[in-house]
């Protein structure tokens, strides 16, 4: 009888053990993605980082840079990373191809696959910002790196892409009035027609907060946090809109189709609410941060598009994990976080800190430090847990 047991918890661990090797990284999982700001001298370490993104389920994350202090923490995670290649380095990258091939080769192709690296972005909010020189070196550089990547075999499996900031439109109300500023356009069309020959996305960095403050006279700050309002219509398209985001969103896409880009998806790359600013920052509260992210997070979990591309999933990286101490500016720029430095949420919205997302996870932490793999740990798990149950009989 007990070998009869032993031959069915055999061929159910083999089963099991197929079904999970099938499992194949994607390149945004789901709707949900967070950004892992670093400018901070007392925030937990990158394994910890690691350990509580996992315990939060939140599979998508963004860095700034491609430090290699994170991209080893990630390894063997499952975490989806995008990486950035810093502002400072696009003049360098744009002007040198070679150059371009060292930083894929040491910065991505070495950490593959067993981190997953998804993406690079190459430079952030170049375009609508205060160099020029910058501006027009930004096409090269994304071509270089792009070269890169396809002459190692890498562009299908990491995709290049850039952020913009609202500085790169005219105006963007209603959203159907929305168009790149005349002097960004001429950089911009070109970037646009790359991406939309490689598959890319337009990365776009919305945040309906700013936009609250700087006009809160006439902005209804229930429109901005997703709370119940009016909204705005907007009589071009016939379309009513309940929340800042989706119009912000859609703004963006009247500018894509005004440029000759119908069809290119808009991620959004950071949005967020700050919960602590200075005295002129009075929407900067623990409250409005926690309404802001907690319906944004039900808004992502529906799964659906915006009133003017209801078929285009949105998408959003969240900003961010952590307050960042170092961070220059208002008081504001130090709080986006959903995270104390000490790991504890900063507000409730689902997530748990990290002292609970340790312990849940710590005996999983244990056995990888054999060197097993997840897959693994899962398919020892549950041989224990049969075990257990064939002993009772």
């Amino acid at each position: 009888m007990k070998s009869h047991h032993h031959r069915l918890m055999f061929m159910f661990l083999v089963i099991f053990a197929q079904k999970i090797e099938l499992l194949t990284a994607k390149a945004f999982t789901g709707t949900y993605g967070i950004n892992y700001g670093r400018i901070a001298d007392n925030i937990p370490s990158p394994d910890e980082v690691a350990t509580l993104l996992r315990a939060a389920k939140i599979k998508n994350v963004r860095i700034y840079d491609a430090d290699h202090s994170v991209l080893e923490a990630f390894s063997g995670t499952g975490l989806q990373l995008v990486v950035g290649l810093p502002n400072g380095l696009v003049k360098e990258m744009s002007a040198n191809a070679s150059h371009a091939m060292t930083w894929v080769k040491e910065n991505v192709q070495a950490f593959l696959p067993k981190t997953s690296i998804c993406g690079i972005a190459v430079g952030n909010e170049i375009l609508g910002g205060s160099d020029y020189e910058l501006w027009e070196a930004l096409l090269g550089a994304v071509k270089n790196i792009y070269n890169a990547l396809d002459k190692l075999g890498l562009a299908g499996v990491v995709q290049i892409t850039t952020s913009h900031s609202q500085a790169v439109f005219a105006n963007s109300y209603p959203p159907s009035s929305c168009i790149f500023k005349e002097n960004v356009a001429q950089f911009m069309k070109p970037l646009l027609e790359f991406f939309s020959q490689i598959g890319s996305p337009f990365c776009l960095n919305a945040y309906p907060f700013l936009a609250y403050m700087s006009d809160p006279e006439n902005i209804d700050i229930n429109y901005a946090l997703f709370q119940k309002t009016k909204g705005i219509y907007d009589m071009k398209t016939d379309l009513h809109y309940d929340n800042m985001l989706d119009a912000q969103i859609d703004a963006t896409y009247a500018a894509l189709e005004d440029a000759g880009f119908k069809k290119m998806e808009v991620i959004v790359t950071e949005t967020g609410w700050a919960s602590l600013g200075d005295s002129n920052e009075a929407a900067a509260t623990v409250n409005n941060a926690r309404t802001y992210n907690y319906n944004l997070r039900k808004r992502l979990a529906k799964k659906k598009g915006t009133p003017l591309r209801p078929k285009m999933v949105l998408k959003a990286y969240i900003f961010a994990i952590f307050n960042e101490n170092l961070k220059p500016g208002p008081t504001s720029e130090r709080n986006f976080g959903l995270f104390k430095p000490d790991g504890s949420i900063s507000y409730d919205i689902g997530f748990h800190g990290l002292s609970s997302a340790e312990s849940s996870l710590l005996s999983l932490k244990a056995v990888q430090s054999q060197g097993l793999s997840k897959s693994y740990i899962l398919i020892l798990t549950i041989s224990a847990a049969a075990l257990v149950l064939f002993l009772k009989q």
